[in-house]
């Protein structure tokens, strides 16, 4: 018999439905209708796996999931992998369920491909990792090998077989921070994660390489046609993650580059292929970046004058592509405070005025719950990016309250854009639910 796997969910449709399918996959089932027997059902079995739904009667999927951590930790068991099963298809849900730490996610109705392979990649990579002894053998972020720990095994592996080591780089991640914040980076980077462990076979070795730079060996992975296969269904995936966190008009060219040396029999050293695929990642991203690049012996360490001026040019189109010309422009915190500095010197130093705008949203008796209040927020904030000048500048100083900084706006000038603001708001669907109040002022104007 296979892996077991464990159904939890309150519908006998999909209990049955899941069972068919993974049985005909060869795998053990065992089908549970609620949060309470799946905690009874633990005491005395260890299943590989469980699908656990999220929208259940009395105890949800995600009070399950944290009795079920508790549990563990108390009875000084291992965590068994939890992938969440929903038919709702927010966004908001997801994340929180990635957050609590659920191995993934899968969207009613089951698609018989895609429940295989996740469950199967996630086992995987669970009993992968079962081995480790060691709590610093794994990043936090990624639960990827960690460099040093990565590097331990991938030098003793290229030695027992041929195959392909590759330094995988995000693209343009910077601007992401930037722009949505470190939180928001984050999730790019488990989202980056998620696409190259679901696209990896058992023996292969992930781990991070810090930052926003993935490494992973490839046993016996040597074709060409195979890597280059893999450099575009990797960058297809992930702009596809991206526009579901960030929104299909983000405007960042995010990608993944990767640079890639072969090990073969008369070059299995670790050190030196590490040093050979990152010359090979540095052309890749010279050269256009979202693509790979296999190194090889015509390499050339110099930049001649036109790959400078491409490069200048790459630069300035990341910089200013990702952004709308025409739009006030969001800011993350950090970002935005050595921006505000900034634009305050040169106003006073101009004689010119800054108008500033704090915007507070708030539940009024319409609401259903803090869910509205959230979806305002973030629609509030494209109300302002859409509205106000290019020159301006927004920060979500909490999380309910939009702090606008305005270079060149008079005391006259401002009712009139803070009623644009108004009105904009008011023909939105949810404007009846939550009210917005504004305080402002004006400086540089004697």
């Amino acid at each position: 018999m296979g892996n077991w796997v464990v159904v939890v969910d309150d519908v006998q449709l999909i209990l049955t439905s899941a069972e068919e399918i993974l049985k005909k996959a060869g795998m053990r089932v065992s089908t549970l209708s609620s949060g309470k027997e799946l905690l009874s059902f633990m005491e005395s079995n260890s299943p590989d796996l469980i699908l656990l739904d999220i929208i259940m009667p009395d105890m949800d999927g995600f009070d399950t999931y944290r009795a079920l951590r508790k549990y563990e930790e108390r009875s000084g068991k291992k965590q068994t992998p939890v992938i969440f099963l929903t038919g709702d298809d927010k966004k908001e849900t997801e994340r929180r369920g990635l957050k609590a730490g659920a191995s993934d996610f899968i969207h009613k109705p089951l698609d018989e491909g895609v429940l295989i392979k996740r469950i199967n990649n996630t086992i995987t990579s669970s009993k992968a990792m079962e081995g480790l002894i060691r709590e610093d053998t794994l990043d936090k972020l990624t639960g990827f090998y960690t460099k040093a720990s990565g590097e331990e095994k991938i030098i003793g592996l290229c030695k027992k077989a041929d195959g392909a080591l590759m330094i995988m780089d995000l693209d343009n991640f910077t601007i992401v921070n930037e722009k949505y914040g470190h939180d928001m980076g984050d999730r790019v980077l488990i989202a980056f994660a998620g696409v190259v462990r679901r696209n990896v076979r058992a023996g292969d070795i992930l781990c991070r390489a810090g930052g926003d730079k993935l490494m992973v060996y490839f046993p016996n992975l040597m074709r060409k046609e195979a890597i280059d296969s893999l450099s575009h269904w990797l960058n297809e995936l992930l702009m596809k993650e991206a526009d579901s966190l960030l929104g299909k008009n983000h405007g960042i060219p995010l990608g993944i580059s990767i640079g890639v040396a072969i090990a073969e029999a008369e070059n299995n050293n670790y050190q030196e292929l590490y040093r050979l695929a990152d010359r090979a990642l540095y052309r890749a991203k010279r050269n256009g970046k979202h693509g790979y690049e296999l190194y090889d012996n015509d390499f050339t360490e110099e930049d001649s004058a036109e790959q400078l001026e491409q490069e200048l040019s790459r630069i300035e189109h990341t910089i200013l592509g990702c952004e709308d010309e025409n739009a006030a422009v969001l800011m993350a915190r950090d970002v935005f405070y050595h921006n505000y500095r900034y634009t305050e010197r040169i106003m006073s130093r101009c004689g010119k005025p800054v108008a500033k705008i704090l915007f507070s949203l708030s539940v009024n008796e319409k609401a259903e719950d803090e869910t509205d209040l959230s979806e305002a927020v973030s629609e509030f904030g494209k109300i302002l990016t859409d509205n106000l000048n290019n020159t301006d500048t927004v920060l979500l100083w909490e999380q309910n309250m939009y702090f606008a900084v305005l270079p060149f706006i008079t005391q006259a000038e401002l009712p009139g854009i803070i009623d644009t603001i108004t009105k904009a708001w008011s023909r939105t669907a949810v404007s009846d639910r939550i009210k917005v109040r504004t305080c402002s002022c004006v400086y540089g104007v004697k």
